[in-house]
């Protein structure tokens, strides 16, 4: 059953099947189920044509105008990303991230109350201590919405940080922190100003913050793995290391770095009522093995950390099982009677239940720890409940009996009986429409049903479709050969060839064969799935440049560096190689002309050295760089993988040049 809380009906329930793909194509239906396999074999003739042509159409080059259309008719979907309850009960509010807007539903009746336009791409929100606001992030404008929860209108917007994504009030309604992705920080605001006091260094990616119940302490979170502390030459070889960042509220200053190792990617953390138990969602990539060991879970564990008074430490706990894995986790609660904690997978569109106290038990019987025993999770997860496409937030009503998971990528909340473990109804946020090409990309990204045992999905190593900040060792290459930095895919479109050897000529091959053959160890996507796919990789737009001064215009330090960036003389007045010139190899609107060179960064473990000259489409962000993540910054690309200046001409640069140089490519 379906709920349509359209207040012109008053609300009204339709018959819905579970999630599955279902496409129109010339009058016929193709229905895919859970593993792709495609039912009407008697298509597959006229299917191959039409698809051979869609694929050529999304091979590189100009956007035509059927791409166009699909584009634009994605500005419909809502995108639930997060859900929250209000103080009393009352209200459901919905972060819905594609519309960016806020829609107030009724929490009993499941009726649209009211839709609040917020910022642009709104990415997480909290209520004020005493539930009369409700703040929303905007991460791509910088900005932080208040609504007033009685009048439900915006009623002041807020400057922040570079990125904002979580946000929450201390316990007092004196302070609020606000988690920056980019500039790796969480700021300090007056509650009621919004003035900022001060920034505390976070970990890289900063994203989500949680309160203790006692209101004493912030637990803030983040996305990509802290960069390596001293330099080694062994940086792009090392476990990832990540961390909760904790914060005395009252202080409003760091009193703890908990560390997660070889975790890289950590999100939603959740607290039992009585303080004794926290809990993080994350990934443990396997990043520093070969991509092969598919049967011990190949490229990932998916897992939780618990940690606090009732374990004593942080122990890692596997959500995956054999042959069955919980890909992707992003949201956990813990019911108000500490019997059960709840997670969410994106990729796996499901929700893992675990009960807490057969669980506890496990662990102070396995001091020692289990994280890599993958028949562990059959001793503590009590079901897992399949819910809709991309599941991310969730919440818990006070009394524990409904949990509302919202499903970003199908527009739908699912209400589950705790009791039962039982999706009861699914709240529908839009009427029933054609589901687009687009969008049917975008859900093909996210998922994990393609890869062998449903282990990953191109999310995994693209979070929010952009980069994971890792280094993999891809086995088609050779064991321990060609170690690859993980590239940012926002505007990858029209920078064929692909791969840092510029192997894959296109879009098609690169998220097709590719990755069917290394990744998911399995040829399943048909013709029409690839070519939605590649549709919606070729629109990842760039996020807003925070380097840039308004119009685009460069600070004098910027200008400084763009003389050196495109100057043809040194500083002895000798003239540069035409293919020495940073201007040459990183030509045109994204810094790329798309060739290959011999850059002097050849390691003993590649390969080849001819390398594709990288786009430079907000390459601050993109930290590690080289092709194989050895340079830890944009400064060490010169100042120690450049001795012979084949890398452009840098070593006649003085500091301060070089930082100007630096601070222009930041602007890119």
């Amino acid at each position: 059953m379906v709920w349509d809380p359209d207040t012109t009906r008053g609300g009204r329930f339709v018959v819905s099947h579970p999630f599955r793909r279902v496409r129109e194509m010339d009058g016929a239906r193709s229905c895919r189920g859970e593993h792709g396999i495609g039912i009407r074999a008697a298509m597959t003739l006229s299917l191959l044509c039409g698809a051979l042509l869609a694929i050529a159409v999304l091979s590189e080059g100009a956007v035509h105008a059927d791409e166009k259309a699909q584009l634009a008719d994605s500005v419909s979907y809502a995108s639930p990303l997060e859900v929250m309850l209000s103080a009393d009960g009352s209200r459901l509010y919905v972060l819905c991230q594609e519309s960016e807007e806020i829609r107030v539903l009724d929490a009993n009746s499941y009726a649209l109350i009211k839709k609040i336009a917020v910022g642009r791409v709104p990415r997480g929100f909290s209520l004020s201590s005493d539930g009369k606001r409700l703040f929303v992030t905007n991460s791509w404008d910088d900005t932080l919405s208040v609504i007033d929860t009685k009048t439900l209108t915006v009623s002041a917007t807020w400057p922040v940080g570079a990125e904002p994504s979580g946000v929450v009030e201390d316990g007092q309604g004196k302070r609020l922190f606000v988690a920056n992705r980019i500039s790796n920080d969480v700021a300090v605001l007056d509650a009621e100003t919004g003035a900022e006091e001060k920034r505390l260094l976070a970990g890289r990616g900063a994203s989500y913050l949680t309160l203790s119940p006692d209101g004493s302490r912030i637990y803030a979170t983040h996305v990509y793995p802290n960069p390596a502390r001293l330099r080694t030459g062994m940086e792009n070889r090392t476990a990832p290391e990540s961390e909760i960042t904790v914060i005395d509220a009252a202080r409003a200053v760091v009193v703890d770095r908990m560390p997660l190792h070889a975790i890289a990617g950590v999100f939603h953390a959740a607290f039992s009522a009585d303080g004794r138990l926290g809990v993080v969602a994350e990934y443990h990539p396997k990043n520093l093995v070969t991509l092969a060991h598919l049967e011990h879970g190949g490229a990932f564990e998916d897992t939780i950390t618990v940690f606090g008074a009732d374990v004593g430490k942080t122990v890692e706990v596997p959500l995956d099982e054999l042959e069955r894995y919980a890909s992707q986790p992003f949201g956990v609660a813990i019911a108000p009677d500490k019997s059960r904690i709840y997670v969410t997978s994106g990729g796996s569109e499901l929700v893992t239940v675990i009960d807490l106290s057969r669980l506890l038990a496990y662990i102070h019987a396995h001091p020692s720890g289990f994280v890599q025993d993958l028949s562990a999770s059959a001793n503590y997860v009590v079901t897992r409940v399949g819910v809709g496409s991309n599941p991310r937030g969730l919440t818990l009503t006070k009394d524990g009996r409904r949990l509302f998971v919202a499903n970003r990528l199908d527009d739908t909340i699912s209400v589950i009986d705790t009791r039962t473990n039982k999706v009861t109804a699914t709240i529908r946020l839009d009427g029933p429409k054609k589901v687009s090409s687009l969008r049917r990309g975008e859900q093909t990204f996210y998922t994990a049903r393609y890869s062998f045992q449903g282990q990953i999905g191109c999310a995994n190593c693209h979070i929010d479709s952009t980069f994971d900040g890792l280094t993999w060792n891809l086995e088609p290459d050779g064991f321990g050969r060609n170690i690859v930095d993980n590239k940012l895919i926002e505007g990858v479109k029209n920078t064929e060839p692909y791969k840092w050897n510029g192997g894959n000529p296109n879009i098609p091959t690169e998220c097709g064969p590719r990755t069917e053959k290394y990744f998911w160890r399995s040829e399943n996507y048909d013709d029409l799935t690839l070519a939605d796919l590649a549709l919606y990789v070729r629109s990842l737009e760039p996020r807003p440049n925070r380097w840039r001064l308004a119009e685009s215009e460069l600070t004098p330090v910027q200008e400084s560096g763009k003389a050196i960036f495109e100057r043809a003389v040194d500083k002895f007045k000798k003239p540069i190689p035409e293919t020495n010139r940073c201007s040459f190899c990183h030509s045109g609107p994204k810094g790329t002309n798309q060739k290959l060179f011999d850059v002097g960064t050849h390691k003993a473990t590649d390969n080849g050295g001819l390398l594709k000259s990288a786009p430079l489409t907000n390459i601050a962000l993109t930290a590690p760089y080289l092709h194989d993540g050895s340079a830890r910054s944009l400064e060490e690309i010169w100042t120690v993988y450049n001795p012979a200046d084949k890398h452009g001409r840098t070593n006649d640069l003085t500091k301060d040049e070089l930082n100007d140089l630096v601070e222009y490519l930041r602007t890119r």
